[in-house]
């Protein structure tokens, strides 16, 4: 099991190299072909940002070369598309941008959070202040038993097969709630060679998910948080808050999300 085909979405603003960084660094390890989206809004082109934006395919294409990886550049960016397209859903990995405030008028609209729950394809989310460096080294799988999150375990896979240190947080309402079911996942990844350890934090009800799970000191200490998407209706999520619209908005770590 790896990823052979990588996805990674593209845009003139600096963490825009240092996810192509990841996403090469990523596809070499991997022996994938490597497929670059332009990502640019329709603004990107219209400002100071002009220039950065027409050279994003020339950037790939010498990067392919550089790096002496297969790999194809898909859209000009010029047109921002009205629906998601099919070849987010052909792809092992995707790689997508969390724009900050600055940024987000320079990114498609629909980066990330339309395309983590619309995409048959996992997602990781780097966010904009993220700097190239070592990624699935340490890493924190946030549990709550559901086929979201199991999904995302599955298709985080081979990073966790390489990873150093893998934490299950779990969060629940009593003390040990989802032991049982962290011990099952355990115990499952262990079958595919992953060592993992098992974090509980019970919900006394001053804290969030999110909150317990950044308070954690193997997350502080992490890499990479895996996590479901979406576990209920995205448009409750969006309305109500939850723990996947948390998650999307944290600044501090790269995120691979499975809807």
């Amino acid at each position: 099991m790896g990823y052979k085909d990588i996805l990674v979405y593209l845009d003139p603003t600096p963490a825009s190299d240092e996810r192509l960084r990841l996403a090469v660094a990523l596809a070499k390890r991997e022996g994938a072909r490597l497929l670059g989206v332009d990502a640019s809004s329709q603004d990107a082109f219209l400002g100071a940002w002009r220039d950065q934006a027409v050279r994003i395919g020339d950037n790939f294409e010498e990067t392919l070369r550089e790096a002496q990886i297969e790999g194809q550049l898909i859209g000009d960016g010029f047109r921002e598309p009205t629906s998601s397209p099919d070849y987010a859903n052909c792809v092992d990995l995707a790689i997508a941008p969390r724009p900050d405030e600055v940024s987000r008028a320079l990114v498609r609209a629909d980066l990330p959070d339309q395309a983590v729950a619309t995409s048959g394809a996992p997602m990781l989310i780097v966010p904009q202040g993220w700097k190239y460096g070592p990624l699935g080294d340490r890493v924190v799988v946030a549990w709550n038993g559901s086929r979201e999150a199991i999904r995302a375990v599955h298709d985080a896979m081979p990073l966790l097969q390489k990873a150093r240190k893998v934490v299950i947080f779990s969060f629940s309402t009593a003390p040990s709630g989802l032991r049982e079911s962290a011990e099952l996942l355990r115990a499952h990844l262990s079958r595919h060679g992953v060592t993992a350890e098992i974090s509980d934090w019970t919900n006394t009800g001053d804290m969030t998910a999110v909150d317990a799970l950044f308070a954690s000191l193997d997350t502080q200490d992490a890499d990479l948080i895996v996590a479901g998407a979406y576990g209920h209706p995205r448009h409750i999520e969006q309305w109500f808050g939850g723990v996947s619209v948390d998650l999307l908005r944290q600044p501090m770590l790269p995120l691979l999300m499975s809807h």
